[in-house]
């Protein structure tokens, strides 16, 4: 297998097969496959899966994880998937803040930051701290002195503020030949197809921003954008939460990422998950969607005056309405708002819920706390193509 400037030859591995044997690989862990068990759950030959191997272990993306043995004849050579021949940087921008981390094949996070943010700073002051700070992150990667970058995981000053994440210029992002791409998650909506941006709620001035060319111009590497919600439910997913489910995000803002039959919905427009913005209270606070009575202003509200059982009451009516009309199997909650105080909001949200299915006479739709960031899911909008995942 070729590389491409030193590095992974991308377009060579992205075929149904190859996708469905690294899937497994990654699937077996550090304990490993042998290529008869990938033959008979992958329904290829095991010609074909030699070969396919064989690539992979020239690219560097499979290796012997020792033998095990055979029923018969000599014993068998498993594989396992080498988590650090490929990394992918995932971005969560929020309004005020920035989370960036680095993530192996395994979806390992091996380094992190995390900065201040204005997302109402202008385009340019935006883009140009976020690749700021991705050009930090892949530096502190390769090994650079903590004289010039900050640790990972510490906090580095938002655009403008002195002494912030180095500017990066077209090209200019630190060489990791492992490197496939970044992924950058924000509240929508957005065009997801395109990487442009619409009127962000309390930001219009972002209204038609192509800011995926303008970060992939800017860092020379590919970039995948979608809604913060969208990624964390592609996350789950690819983590191995199954069937069909709503992630509900609270933060600065609420929105849901939708994943029907094991996929991300996204819609024919990609506008699907504006969960916030549904009207529950006709003559309600004006919410910066321009409408009134959203959840979103509601919940907001109620978080603001430190009403958080109100505002898990308002998210479980809404998410009742959801559970309603999409008929899902379970309600996943997140965002920094839930992450401070769960309790609250999964005793709430599950109360409205369970009054629902009494009503009906169904079963409740069960609730938890959702596992993993905005961030991680984000580097799967990068990783999880590689692996067969066709809604990334």
């Amino acid at each position: 297998m070729n590389r491409t400037n030193g590095g992974v030859n991308l377009p060579a591995l992205r075929s149904h097969n190859t996708a469905l044997v690294l899937d497994l690989l990654r699937g077996a862990g550090a304990g490993g496959i042998s290529r008869l068990e990938l033959a008979e759950r992958t329904g290829l030959t095991p010609q074909a899966v030699s070969k396919i191997t064989a690539r992979l272990r020239e690219a560097g993306l499979a290796a012997d994880a020792g033998h095990r043995a055979s029923t018969g004849g000599k014993p068998r050579t498993v594989l396992r998937l080498v988590p650090a021949a490929g990394h992918a940087v995932g971005l969560h921008l929020d309004r005020d803040a920035l989370r960036a981390v680095l993530v192996d094949l395994a979806g390992t996070v091996v380094r992190e930051r995390h900065a201040g943010l204005d997302l109402g700073a202008g385009a340019e002051a935006v883009v140009s701290a976020v690749a700021g700070e991705v050009a930090g992150l892949v530096a502190e990667a390769r090994g650079a002195g903590p004289d010039t970058e900050p640790a990972a995981g510490t906090t580095a000053p938002g655009p403008g503020a002195e002494g912030g994440a180095p500017h990066t210029a077209a090209g200019s992002l630190p060489a990791l030949p492992s490197l496939l791409g970044v992924g950058v998650a924000l509240p929508g909506p957005l065009d997801h197809t395109r990487g442009v941006l619409h009127r962000v709620t309390g930001f219009p001035e972002w209204d038609g921003f192509p800011l995926r060319d303008a970060l992939a111009r800017r860092l020379g590497v590919p970039v995948v954008v979608d809604k913060d919600t969208n990624a964390a439910a592609l996350g789950l997913a690819v983590a191995g939460e199954r069937g069909s489910f709503a992630y509900l995000h609270l933060g600065t803002g609420l929105g849901a990422g939708l994943v029907i039959g094991g996929a991300v919905h996204r819609g024919a427009r990609t506008g699907a998950g504006e969960f916030g913005h549904q009207v529950v209270q006709l003559d309600g606070p004006p919410c910066g969607c321009g409408d009134r009575g959203c959840v979103e202003a509601l919940c907001l509200a109620a978080v603001a005056r430190g009403d958080l059982t109100g505002a898990a009451r308002v998210l479980g009516i809404a998410a009742g309405n959801l559970a309603a009309l999409l008929d899902i199997d379970l309600v996943l909650l997140g965002g920094r708002t839930v992450r401070d105080a769960p309790e609250p909001f999964l005793r709430g949200v599950a109360a409205v819920l369970d009054e629902r299915a009494r009503r009906t006479g169904e079963d409740p739709v069960p609730v938890r706390a959702a596992t993993g960031e905005v961030a991680e899911g984000a580097a799967q909008l990068v990783l999880a193509p590689l692996f067969g995942r066709s809604d990334a």
